[in-house]
């Protein structure tokens, strides 16, 4: 390279230093001068530092930045335990910061320039984040930590090792596809559970029920419907949260349809959306009639965010629903799967609306698999319109059937 060339790296990689030691030097600006471990200028002295051991690298060999960095760790180690004497309770980070700049220097000037860059700013930005990031680490209870665990113990670790391949009856059973899809609604309802928590009943039901309905809007029904049982005050606000955890669901269903089929995205956008679109303006006016209560009776509670066994058991029932699809269409045409579609949509629409994203690739017709999933949707809706009568009473039902049952004409007619 020339020295042009080398002095614009370099030149890199002292701003990047730098960068991590505005943070540093402004989280630690109230301490005296030699109460510091580093400071803007040292980070960006140690960020030069690894540009130039990696210059030099290129002469006398890759061993040299060891050597270096060794060095500089141990001098570091002498400035902790110096430091260590002054402070009762005394971190790391700052350490872990000097050493990160000296790597992120070098990596520029080896030509890594943009991935160096964008290690500086992540790492600059986890390093100003720490109350925000603390804050949340103290408020997650043990359940939580352990669902966030499982969640990724199915997705990093388990996913990426199955075989993508179809055995059984018609190849049907794919493990990487059926574990693909587990992941995918576990995913969903995990955000569903966090952002319920955040948000509560502080904004209403509008909120929470779109929210609940990325985890069960049929949870939701059963749950609003209880509520009206023992508080007949509350049926507009209740119905409103019901409608909007319904039209969520419609959301929900076109999002995995999205992700695993787009033919079949495209081919219910105009139905779902309208349907979405309807439920919605419904839940609205309700809610525009009514304040909710403040007091938190109306909230929703909260169920563990993810339980691995639900997640096996859906994977299995998933399994069944393809199998099930794939053997009543051989046997009886669109008919068989029309019919799985609504009994299963009393259940819950996610394993009909994956079954038919996946029996599409495999040569089903894209109206045939668009169809069911709106059967399964319809019959759905149905369903939570009839629970809210029956547990919560006459008024609550009427004011959630009503325009559920709206909603599915107009996604009949835009089918």
């Amino acid at each position: 390279m020339t020295d042009l060339e080398n002095f614009k790296l370099l030149g890199i990689a002292l701003v990047l230093g730098l960068l991590i030691g505005l943070e540093r030097g402004w989280r630690e600006r109230e301490l005296s001068e030699g109460m510091r471990i580093a400071g803007l200028r040292t980070y960006g002295l140690i960020s030069l530092l690894g540009g130039l051991s990696a210059l030099l690298a290129r002469q006398a060999g890759p061993l040299l930045i060891g050597i270096v960095f060794i060095a500089l760790a141990l001098i570091l180690l002498a400035a902790y335990s110096k430091n260590q004497n002054k402070f009762e309770d005394i971190g790391i980070t700052s350490e872990i910061a000097s050493m990160l700049a000296f790597i992120l220097g070098a990596l520029a000037v080896f030509g890594y320039a943009v991935l160096a860059a964008s290690s500086a700013v992540v790492a600059t930005l986890l390093l100003g984040f720490k109350p925000l990031l603390h804050g949340w680490v103290s408020k997650l209870d043990q359940r939580e930590l352990e669902a966030t665990l499982k969640l990724l113990l199915i997705s990093v670790v388990m996913l990426p090792v199955l075989p993508d391949q179809g055995y059984g009856p018609w190849q049907m059973f794919n493990p990487y596809h059926v574990w693909w899809m587990v992941v995918l609604i576990a995913g969903i309802s995990y955000l569903g559970y966090f952002a319920i928590k955040i948000t509560g009943n502080r904004l209403g039901p509008i909120v929470t029920g779109a929210f609940g309905g990325l985890v069960s809007s049929t949870a939701v029904a059963i749950n609003l419907a209880r509520i009206a049982k023992h508080d007949d005050t509350l049926h507009n606000t209740l119905a409103a949260g019901t409608l909007t955890a319904c039209a969520t669901m419609f959301a929900r269903t076109l999002l995995l349809a999205f992700i695993m089929n787009s033919a079949l995205f495209h081919k219910l956008l105009v139905s779902l959306s309208a349907m979405s679109a309807i439920t919605y303006l419904a839940a609205l006016l309700l809610w525009l009639n009514t304040q909710p209560k403040r007091d938190g009776s109306g909230d929703i509670p909260l169920e563990n965010p993810f339980q691995l066994g639900m997640a096996l058991k859906f994977g299995a029932f998933l399994f069944i629903i393809m199998l099930l699809s794939k053997f009543l269409q051989i046997q009886f045409g669109n008919a068989g799967a029309y019919v799985l579609a609504g009994i299963s949509g009393i259940v819950d629409v996610d394993p009909i609306t994956l079954s038919m994203a996946q029996m599409h690739k495999q040569g089903l017709e894209i109206a045939v698999a668009a169809e069911a999933v709106f059967i399964a949707v319809a019959v759905n809706s149905g369903f939570k319109g009839l629970i809210s009568g029956m547990i919560g009473g006459r008024a609550l039902g009427f004011r959630v059937a009503g325009p559920l049952a709206a909603s599915i004409l107009a996604g009949w007619v835009l089918n």
